[in-house]
């Protein structure tokens, strides 16, 4: 019996329902009050905390490394002090907390507690059996982490799993097309799906200058035009960077198999959908502005 082909681009849209809901957390309030409940409350501090938590109580290096975009100068600023406030065991509680009421409100009880929401986990967790480690740092901590019981924080533990895998290897595509942290950022605001330079600002801790100097640099390179818009070269290397990101996170969707992966797109848009009817994101984050 031949198996059925995965869709090309399969993966890469079942990543993009799964991340919405896993990514709406960052902007919850259920966040800020719950690592503040335990010390943190710097905004900043609180984003890098709960996100390299399950590294231990990394150093800057580690951190910046590891989230890539971000200016080393602004994780410093941070990292490690945030550690002898609150411990990477703490962190990751408090975080639980805030997934599981954030969850809950933007899902509703109903939902948290549905059929669909326990089908969705146990996809998302098969997808998660072929994910790799080597060379997956954020990925490879978080897998080291339990399975949470309850069926909604096991479907986000699973969509933050292969979240951080495809993350990991995206970096290292980046790395491969000589795009540094900075540049990476302007190359997909500039397609119109990243977040405005606002965020960015406010966010990443880059300065009006750098990312003006990142510009040049680029067009420089023929990958953007004179108004910041990406040329056909430039075009083409962010589709390249997709396609080989697809490759490297090509694993646990095969694995899934077609109609499995199929599935889990559709309930992780339903719940991503719901989300966002709620008020998820900020209105102000995405495209250009």
């Amino acid at each position: 019996m031949t198996t059925a082909a995965l869709e090309q681009r399969a993966g890469r849209r079942c990543h993009n329902a799964l991340n919405s809901l896993h990514s709406a957390h960052y902007f919850s309030p259920d966040l800020g009050r719950e690592l503040g409940a335990v010390g943190v409350t710097d905004p900043r501090a609180v984003n890098f905390a709960v996100r390299s938590a399950a590294l231990g109580p990394a150093g800057p290096g580690t951190v910046a490394a590891a989230f890539y975009n971000y200016k080393y100068e602004l994780v410093a600023r941070h990292v490690p002090a945030v550690w002898a406030v609150a411990s990477p065991e703490q962190v990751l509680a408090a975080r639980a907390r805030a997934v599981d009421a954030t969850l809950r409100r933007l899902l509703g009880d109903q939902v948290v507690a549905s059929a669909e929401m326990a089908k969705a986990a146990r996809l998302a967790l098969r997808a998660t059996e072929a994910c790799s480690r080597g060379a997956r740092p954020l990925y490879a901590a978080h897998a080291d982490l339990p399975v949470p019981d309850e069926p909604h924080m096991a479907f986000w533990h699973a969509a933050t799993l292969l979240r951080e895998h495809r993350g990991d290897g995206h970096l290292a595509v980046l790395v491969s097309a000589g795009l540094d942290g900075l540049e990476a950022l302007v190359t997909h605001t500039a397609t119109g799906k990243g977040m405005t330079p606002k965020w960015v600002f406010g966010t990443r801790g880059w300065s009006r200058e750098e990312w003006d100097a990142a510009v040049e640099r680029l067009r420089e390179r023929g990958l953007l035009d004179g108004t910041g818009e990406l040329t056909e070269r430039g075009v083409a290397l962010r589709e390249e960077i997709e396609h080989e990101t697809d490759r490297l996170d090509r694993a646990p969707y095969e694995h899934l198999g077609p109609d499995g992966v199929a599935r889990l797109t559709d309930l992780g848009t339903t719940f991503a959908r719901t989300a966002l009817a709620a008020g998820a994101f900020p209105a102000d984050l995405l495209g250009k502005r």
